[in-house]
């Protein structure tokens, strides 16, 4: 089994999305026993609540369901996941700091976008920025999963 982690800051608008996507693209693909999903937020201010509003209903919109709650990203996490995505460099570097050796980028993935690009959060702009994020991430989820798919051969 391979375990993913995306991290943003919040974990209620873009790490619920890529993990949304994943999830939708991983089901798409029949590979629900190869790899498990999850997403958290390197700061703890919405625990346990719901993705964003704005975040669900552009998801939904796709066909993709957002059903994680969000949590903090603890340090016990680098030795559950074998991959953690960041969202943007902030998060990658608050991830680095907390001793994590598996942290990449999550647009890394996606091979039509620049090295070290982000997600743009869309927290504090309109409903154009939620297409964006999902845009991004079904773009980057694509190429994170042939990664594991050509790495891990199936």
């Amino acid at each position: 089994m391979i375990r993913l982690c995306f991290v943003c800051l919040g974990n209620i608008c873009r790490s619920p999305t890529a993990e949304g996507v994943m999830i939708h693209l991983i089901r798409q693909r029949g590979l629900s026993d190869r790899i498990e999903v999850d997403s958290a937020g390197t700061g703890g201010y919405h625990i346990g609540e719901p993705a964003d509003q704005r975040s669900a209903q552009a998801a939904r919109r796709r066909g993709v369901d957002l059903p994680s709650r969000a949590r903090q990203f603890q340090r016990a996490d680098f030795a559950r996941f074998d991959y953690v995505l960041a969202m943007d460099t902030s998060n990658l570097e608050a991830l680095k700091r907390l001793g994590g050796e598996k942290v990449h980028l999550l647009r890394d993935f996606d091979p039509a976008s620049p090295q070290g690009s982000s997600v743009p959060d869309p927290y504090y702009g309109g409903e154009r920025g939620f297409e964006v994020v999902l845009d991004q991430c079904f773009a980057a989820c694509q190429g994170l999963l042939d990664h594991l798919a050509q790495q891990h051969r199936f």
